[in-house]
């Protein structure tokens, strides 16, 4: 939303609701309020004479996504709930009218898009440009679906983790997605978080497939098959939105972006969790199946699960290894001169985003806010890359979430994973599955590296931490 940092924006390490308060005590980068020194896509792109609305998952807290520049929004005002609720959903500005779902009509995916395409026709009807952000709050936890959905993926997914993620690897290099020379990883470890220290498995490798009980396996399959429907349920609700845009004579002018979280969610462990987001497992059976993913619960997939869906890369979400970094992004725009069915590998980021969309938009980024000076833009505009040229970008890349952290610049990658804990390097063009760590070989490119992360560090208030390093 607003092409910086997360830690220049005051919430480093992710931010309550829609009424949080920011922790004084903390260091400027980690206060869990966004501050004043940044502005949004929305806010730009209104100032440029668009129409902008919101749908879906806020979870930036306040001042709220009318107070920064969305002139309709419905949705989620925080990280995570139930889909079958609607009482949790809200509609933005106060007044506006509401839809209305009867009882057991209501699922937040189809909701979201009956929104969407609600504000796309009230936007046409003004006669201006418009820009729609859908922040569909599928496919995070907790997994619920449509039960004619997930009965359909059980068998599926009762192959296990083992076999889809081979599948997967080796479908990746038939479609040509990634390098030959990239090997297939082992499983990845249990992330060190703070559940999994408490029961000892930290650093443990995910269990082989076949080394679970039947029951073990069917409650798993379900929780996947959970996930996939939700994932379908979101593609028919996209395909119902482009399907619009088409029927409109707008789907070649209008550009259309889609990119998912930073990661597969491995909470907690192997098995998943259940009621709240900790380290309750249920193990279900029997009849009590067919009841998972149904009003009511609450499951996730857990690590395993995870390390199939992050396939190829290691680790996951929170993490700053591949796994936890990379996002499928994929953009639509034929009268923008982007190629069919081109695939482009350039390294990008979030921050990208806004710059680029206020070229397309003919938007000014400030250089003040109130009064006082806002840092500028950290990303460059993606324009050309989507249109097969190259990308003028002059900085590496810097990432850093829960003391795990990298930096991407050219074909070199440093990562490490925890406060304080070792670095290890990449070639990202040979072994973009992190499979071989140069660090050792190559100790003046790794000193050079860190120099330039701790000064990154310290420019964008990722410094000082505000937690303590493990020290060796």
């Amino acid at each position: 939303m607003t092409g910086l940092y997360p830690h220049q924006t005051g919430i480093g390490l992710m931010t309550g609701g829609l009424n949080a308060k920011p922790f004084p005590d903390r260091p400027e980068g980690y206060r869990g309020v966004l501050n004043e020194s940044n502005v949004f896509i929305p806010e730009l792109l209104r100032e440029a004479g668009y129409s902008t609305a919101m749908t879906g998952k806020w979870h930036i807290g306040p001042p709220g996504p009318i107070a920064r520049g969305f002139d309709e929004y419905y949705g989620m005002l925080h990280g995570f709930d139930s889909f079958w609720e609607p009482k949790v959903y809200t509609r933005l500005p106060a007044g506006r009218p509401e839809r209305k779902y009867g009882r057991g009509k209501f699922y937040a995916t189809d909701a979201l898009t009956d929104y969407s395409l609600d504000f796309m026709r009230e936007a046409r009807a003004k006669d201006k440009p418009w820009f729609l952000y859908a922040a569909y709050n599928a496919a995070h936890f907790p997994l619920h679906a449509p039960k004619d959905l997930i009965d359909k993926y059980v068998p599926v997914y009762e192959k296990g983790w083992d076999a889809i993620r081979e599948q997967r690897f080796a479908r990746l290099r038939e479609l040509k997605l990634i390098d030959p020379r990239w090997e297939f990883p082992p499983r990845s470890i249990i992330g060190p978080n703070r559940v999994s220290k408490a029961k000892g498995t930290e650093h443990d490798e995910n269990p082989p497939w076949a080394s679970l009980d039947a029951d073990r396996r069917h409650d798993l399959a379900r929780r996947m098959a959970i996930f996939a429907a939700m994932v379908e349920s979101m593609d028919r609700n996209i395909g119902r939105m482009l399907d619009d845009l088409r029927a409109s004579g707008e789907l070649d002018n209008t550009l259309v972006l889609f990119f998912s979280d930073n990661g597969a969610c491995s909470e907690w462990d192997p098995y998943g969790f259940d009621k709240v987001s900790g380290p309750i497992n249920i193990l279900h059976k029997g009849r009590k199946l067919k009841k998972m993913g149904q009003r009511g619960t609450y499951h996730s997939y857990g690590s395993g699960w995870a390390n199939a869906c992050a396939t190829p890369w290691r680790m996951y979400k929170h993490y700053a290894h591949e796994g936890g970094i990379t996002t499928p992004f994929i953009a639509h725009w034929p009268n923008g001169g982007i190629g069919a069915g081109a695939v482009n590998h350039q390294p990008s980021h979030l921050i990208d985003i806004l710059p680029t969309l206020t070229e397309i938009g003919g938007a000014r980024y400030p250089a003040e806010r109130g009064g006082k000076p806002l840092p500028p833009a950290e990303g460059v505009s993606l324009v050309p890359a989507l249109q097969g040229k190259s990308l003028m970008r002059q900085a590496p890349l810097f990432f850093e979430h829960e003391g795990n952290r990298a930096m991407r610049d050219g074909k070199w990658k440093l990562v490490a994973m925890e406060a304080g804990g070792p670095w290890e390097l990449y070639n990202m063009e040979a072994d973009r599955t992190e499979m071989h760590n140069v660090a050792a070989q190559q100790p003046e490119r790794v000193k050079s590296m860190e120099a330039a992360w701790d000064t990154w560090a310290r420019r964008t208030k990722v410094l000082p931490w505000m937690w303590k390093p493990k020290r060796s």
